[in-house]
């Protein structure tokens, strides 16, 4: 396999066509490697470990690792694409105020207490913040596909832990959970029985699944049209998600599809 050392230092994604140049050397970093590809990326997903770092919230700062912490695995980075994720920090309208309440209001749903272990998939960098600021716990993992925003999370909140691929692999060692965000659903290229399936496997018994978009269905369309590579699924209606719950022993305790808002919230029977 053709092999470059592995680097911290990222750069602004710009746009989807926005390409990581291959056999570019970088500073290296502690990273794992997970034996499954992203859909559309022909790289190995990886576990981010990053240092710490000052953040700017326009662009990701380069991170330096220390250099007694020695070299790391080399990994190929050839036909990485970026995917523009912008989209899921805009508040599309609505008032600043509104919105806080919006993500305040998904944030609650989770329930998450001092001993909490949270998954956040598919997630903004402002919704991670709001569930650091807001909600003191005893582990946070963010599952993305994209390095660009797993990088820049990670210098904000070292105790952060960042892995990019997709949820239905995420590795046992994190696990188990008992609050799961869903926070952008329609991204995974995956059926949602699929997807509570595989959570099953990560949750302990009474673990809340919040699935959200803080715009609703019709700011969904208008996203799928403009960002076609990203926006791959829906969200679920109720019979669908009624059948799915059920099918892999979760049971619906909530369910909002409004204009503006989509929150369903599960809990894991076991």
């Amino acid at each position: 396999m053709n092999s470059i050392s592995v680097s911290s230092s990222f750069h602004p994604v710009t746009s989807p066509a926005h390409t990581l140049i291959p056999n570019t050397r970088l500073q290296p970093f502690n990273c794992c490697i997970s034996p499954y590809s992203l859909k559309n990326h022909k790289s190995p997903s990886l576990a981010l470990q990053l240092p710490v770092a000052r953040r700017n919230f326009q662009t990701c700062t380069s991170a330096t690792t220390p250099s007694n912490e020695g070299t790391v695995s080399v990994v190929s980075f050839e036909d990485v694409m970026e995917k523009d994720w912008s989209f899921l920090d805009a508040n599309n309208g609505h008032s600043d105020e509104e919105h806080e309440e919006k993500i305040k209001k998904i944030i609650t749903a989770g329930g998450i207490s001092e001993n909490s272990k949270v998954l956040i998939s598919i997630s903004s960098e402002e919704f991670v913040d709001r569930v650091v600021d807001s909600s003191p716990c005893k582990q946070i993992l963010v599952v993305h596909d994209s390095l660009f925003v797993l990088a820049c999370i990670k210098e904000a909140y070292d105790m952060v832990k960042c892995w990019q691929g997709e949820l239905i692999y995420v590795p046992e060692k994190w696990a188990p959970f008992d609050v799961v965000f869903l926070y952008f659903l329609p991204a995974m290229p995956f059926e949602l029985s699929q997807v509570l399936e595989a959570l099953g496997k990560r949750c302990m018994p009474g673990a809340r699944i919040v699935i959200s978009h803080p715009q609703g269905r019709k700011v969904l369309e208008e996203q799928r049209k403009q960002y076609p590579d990203v926006v791959v699924s829906n969200l679920p209606d109720m019979t669908t998600l009624q059948n799915a719950a059920v099918e892999n022993s979760f049971e619906i305790m909530s369910f909002v599809d409004e204009m503006g808002l989509y929150l369903a919230v599960l809990k894991f029977k076991g």
